[in-house]
């Protein structure tokens, strides 16, 4: 992968983390944040959709790499809501 495709992969990455983010109400942090969320929710996403055999819908090509942009979307989603459940105050 050449630079100019793992910089184009990090911007995706970002986009699809703040998007998910923005959908589960959970916004700290700031854009590495938002990377990171981008590639675990890739993650996460495409194999909750290969485990519930859901086709692959709207990938991206990148490097020769395809990069599940919807599936990001909805699994940085649950990783961003999972993560504010978890960091909530709790009152005793």
């Amino acid at each position: 992968m050449t630079l100019v495709g793992f910089l184009v992969l990090l911007l995706i990455a970002a986009i699809c983390g703040s998007v998910g983010q923005a959908l589960a109400g959970y916004s700290r942090g700031g854009c590495l944040v938002s990377i990171v969320l981008g590639f675990v929710g890739a993650y996460l996403g495409l194999w909750l959709a290969q485990w519930l055999n859901l086709p692959t819908i709207l990938s991206v090509q990148i490097g020769g790499q395809p990069f599940p942009i919807i599936w990001s979307i909805l699994g940085a989603a649950l990783v961003a809501a999972l993560f504010g459940i978890l960091s909530r105050s709790r009152i005793a």
